[in-house]
């Protein structure tokens, strides 16, 4: 070494210092993870936070019906719709482009359930028999027609990529309770992912750490995760402890590139995850009696090529039960997949009737399993339901995507439904309403920014303090338009 080398100026004296306390920092941060020999096991820097608000909400379930589920076919009854079938009116197909067009009554049969008497229609005859446990909120909106931008803006609260998703934010907000498990999982429909991708369960701007996890059904709920088979386990955990020795040394001075932090620990939390991901999504484990509650058994129906039947969603339901029980935080569940536009998803431009037949057996056992199994179990008062698409449906029969065959119904993001059960939630109420044909939102209208302040406050953050410094702002799930939760619906 020249002896130049060993003078410190202030801007190396300066530089050296910082990375020493950032060694600190990463010293104290790897030993809480239990990757430099702590007891404890590592939860990819999810420590429990408390929370801002007092609930007793401890996790999310959040089922989302990929491509606009029909709200005027589904809990959003119209008389007025009824009766005044196949009569033209003025109809905005997209924002701010008008057309005639003819309206189209839902062929579905409405009632009132519970003692609540909030109307459900026979598509979801198990769901009509949990409306007491509901609370719907009949008056949402969003800004976009399009399914990809309209999916980014309520799963990340902006129409553009690059921003955290909500379980980002409330895993963030609360960390996680399982050290061995993801505290955010993402499950998509075997016929593919949503429009817009992976964008919409990124962590943005956040340590990569917050991103959301894919657990596929099967074998291998996690791809790459289970070791060669001539590697003993005391072998990986040599060559674990040998990579988390390089990438600290290497991390030091590399303090603002998170993706290495998260790496780190995520070796780690890949170890343990060999044995509670496949654990945790062993079904063996359950009773033959909730096994035919969920409909996992049920053979896929023949009648249509793209019919699933009530397994595989019944499958990722008692899963995410499981998940729930032990400390997840964020469990996001998708049905319909693959590209929109088709019967695969909720996107019932060719044919309503025949997407409802599709998708509504698909989930409506499964989801009313989930809610008498969390409840039956004393989870569902510490476990958020929330139940909803991108957007809704047009009240009028659809020709602009068909080539003039009508029967469908056109992307809807001017007044919509999404319902909320659990934790927090006033039971057996209703919020908002649409026009009397379901158009467009007329009383208490209410933004996917207030659906999101919604869900932060019941899960105990506060929207306006639940911020993450980026580009010189204090970034928000909601964005710098003001919002506000939904408290009419809460308990």
């Amino acid at each position: 070494m020249r002896p130049e080398e060993h003078r410190l100026d202030r801007r190396h004296f300066c530089t050296s210092s910082g990375a020493g306390f950032g060694s600190l920092a990463l010293l104290s941060m790897l030993q809480s993870q239990g990757v430099l020999g702590s007891d404890d096991q590592p939860n990819l820097g999810m420590a429990p936070k408390a929370a801002m608000i007092p609930t007793k909400a401890k996790s999310v379930i959040f089922l989302f019906m990929f491509g606009g589920p029909s709200q005027v076919d589904l809990f959003d009854y119209k008389p007025e719709l009824q009766k005044r079938d196949g009569q033209t009116i003025q109809n905005e197909f997209r924002r701010g482009t008008k057309t005639q067009a003819v309206l189209q009554a839902s062929r579905r049969t409405f009632a009132k359930h519970g003692d609540s008497g909030l109307w459900c229609s026979d598509a979801f005859p198990n769901i009509a028999k949990h409306m007491d446990k509901l609370a719907l909120v009949k008056s949402l909106t969003s800004d976009s027609f399009a399914h990809g931008s309209a999916l980014l803006q309520v799963n990340c609260g902006r129409i553009l990529q690059g921003h955290p998703s909500l379980g980002s934010w409330v895993t963030y907000g609360l960390g996680s309770e399982n050290r061995n498990l993801p505290g955010y999982v993402v499950m998509l429909d075997p016929r593919g992912g949503p429009t817009s991708g992976a964008p919409n369960w990124s962590n943005g701007y956040m340590p990569a750490a917050y991103q959301g996890t894919l657990m596929r059904p099967g074998s291998q709920p996690i791809l790459n995760l289970r070791p060669p088979a001539n590697i003993d386990s005391q072998a990986q955990r040599t060559e674990i402890d040998l990579l988390n020795e390089l990438n600290g040394r290497y991390a030091q001075e590399r303090r603002d590139y998170s993706e290495l932090d998260a790496r780190i620990a995520s070796y780690e939390l890949a170890f343990q995850l060999q044995m509670a991901a496949p654990e945790a999504m062993d079904l063996g484990q359950e009773t033959a009696e909730t096994i035919e509650m969920y409909g996992i058994n049920e053979p896929k129906p023949t009648w249509h090529p793209l019919a699933l039947g009530p397994s595989t969603f019944g499958r990722q339901c008692l899963i995410a039960r499981r998940l729930v029980e032990r400390g997840v935080r964020f469990i996001q569940i998708y049905s319909g997949g693959g590209n929109a536009g088709g019967q695969n998803t909720w996107d019932g431009h060719h044919g309503i009737e025949e997407n409802l037949k599709l998708h509504c057996p698909e989930v409506d056992r499964p989801i009313a399993a989930l809610l008498t199994d969390l409840e039956r179990r004393g989870l569902l008062e510490s476990t958020l339901v929330v139940w909803g698409g991108e957007f809704g449906r047009m009240p009028v029969s659809e020709t602009f995507n068909t080539g003039g065959k009508p029967g469908g119904r056109d992307h809807n993001p001017k007044g919509f439904t999404y319902w909320f059960a659990g934790a927090g939630v006033k039971a057996g109420t209703s919020y908002g309403q649409t026009d009397e044909l379901g158009e467009g939102a007329v009383e208490n209208p209410r933004h996917l920014r207030d659906l999101h302040a919604t869900i932060l406050h019941l899960m105990g953050l506060d929207h306006r303090r639940l911020t993450y410094f980026h580009g010189g702002l204090d970034e928000k799930l909601t964005g710098v338009i003001n919002a506000s939760a939904i408290r009419e619906i809460m308990a």
